[in-house]
């Protein structure tokens, strides 16, 4: 695991790979079907409405907040206690906030039982902080809110870093901030999707989303305003650029995916909600062209496009596939459409390679929601 997502998608501090050698993905999840699925790059549900983030997310935040053993950090969003456990040897004190009672309760018994001395856990409202601990030398935050709550910025030292997941439900970006003179400095690293921040953030959230009218964002793949070369809106980008040389078929550029290592990944992301009980079906439009495309580690391992659904609970009820294809064609347009499982709530729209070695470019992608008849 450690090898093949965290290593190979660039994490290079030792010390947290070290970490993550360590630390037992498998004792943080607690149902026995979802244990096989325990050392894959994936999240997974916990309950809750709530995930355990995958493997490289979790090391990639770590890393961003470049820990030292001297540290106090305060997480917010215990969740299932493995990003607290990862921190553990890394740095002195780690806090931990969660803000539902059943999660915040068998984090912390997890995290007894395991043995991590070190990691404190609370019941409460991550957005007011820990104030009594306060101020800590890093904060991480594994939920989403749409913007930086300000007690964390007063919790935070100068000096100090901080990693969070901030924008609307479905479209984020992860934020580093660097606490300088007062003033709290961000940078991009790249965009996610998190579940969202509860209690206060949700409350004082202006942004809303229509489960009932889902669409994807920058499918033609023209904007890249929060990161350079990275088509905003999607996350999880893997051997993907933007290209210009292409003959777009729709604006000026399009996205390429492209792979020489059968079996590496190579794909790119975005999520929405989506409301099973009024929306029946989607109807998926997109351009895909494709250049000496071949099966990776086997013959099935070919490029598509999957959707992916999830219920209120965040756990896979089903999957659909545009594809696969092969060879070398040029700009064809697909369409089709997909049926949306009733209790769904949630949809993860995938546009990756599977292994395959080529390139395959992807532009003008829609999905138009199909509403379920009365």
């Amino acid at each position: 695991m450690v090898d093949e997502c965290v290593v190979a998608a660039g994490v290079k501090n030792e010390r947290v790979i070290q970490a993550m050698r360590d630390t037992k993905r498998h004792e943080f999840i607690l149902d026995p079907q979802q244990l096989k699925q325990a050392y894959y790059d994936m999240a997974l549900p916990i309950g809750e409405k709530a995930t355990i983030s995958p493997p490289y997310v979790v090391a990639m935040m770590t890393e961003q907040l470049d820990p030292q053993e001297t540290d106090v950090v305060l997480e917010i969003g215990t969740g299932s206690g493995y990003q607290a456990a990862v921190l553990s040897p890394l740095v002195k004190e780690v806090y931990s906030i969660e803000i539902e009672p059943v999660l915040g309760a068998r984090a912390k018994r997890v995290l007894t039982k395991l043995g991590y001395k070190n990691v404190f856990t609370m019941v409460g409202d991550g957005y007011k902080g820990w104030p009594e601990h306060a101020p800590f030398d890093k904060i991480i935050v594994t939920c989403s809110p749409e913007k930086i709550p300000q007690p964390l910025i007063e919790q935070l030292k100068e000096g100090g870093r901080m990693i969070i997941p901030e924008g609307e439900r479905y479209q984020q970006v992860l934020y580093l901030y660097r606490k300088t003179d007062g003033k709290m400095e961000r940078e991009a690293v790249e965009g996610t999707m998190f579940i969202p921040m509860t209690g206060e953030a949700e409350e004082r959230r202006k942004i809303s989303y229509d489960a009932t009218r889902p669409s994807l964002i920058n499918g033609g793949f023209e904007e890249s305003a929060v990161i350079e070369g990275v088509p905003d809106g999607w996350y999880y980008v893997r051997q993907a650029t933007l290209d210009t040389d292409v003959d777009a078929p729709e604006g000026k550029q399009c996205l390429t995916l492209r792979n020489q290592t059968p079996g590496r990944l190579a794909q790119v992301l975005q999520s929405f909600g989506v409301d099973g009980k009024k929306i029946r079906e989607l109807e998926i439009s997109l351009w895909v062209r494709r250049d000496n495309v071949r099966p990776g580690q086997s013959e099935t391992d070919l490029p598509a496009v999957w959707v992916y659904f999830y219920d209120a609970n965040r756990a896979p009820i089903g999957a659909e596939e545009i594809g696969p294809w092969s060879g070398t064609v040029e700009w064809a347009e697909k369409r089709t459409t997909i049926a949306v499982p009733k209790n769904a709530r949630l949809a993860n729209f995938c546009l990756r390679m599977s292994g395959a070695t080529g390139e395959v470019s992807f532009d003008d992608v829609r999905i138009r929601p199909i509403a379920a008849t009365k």
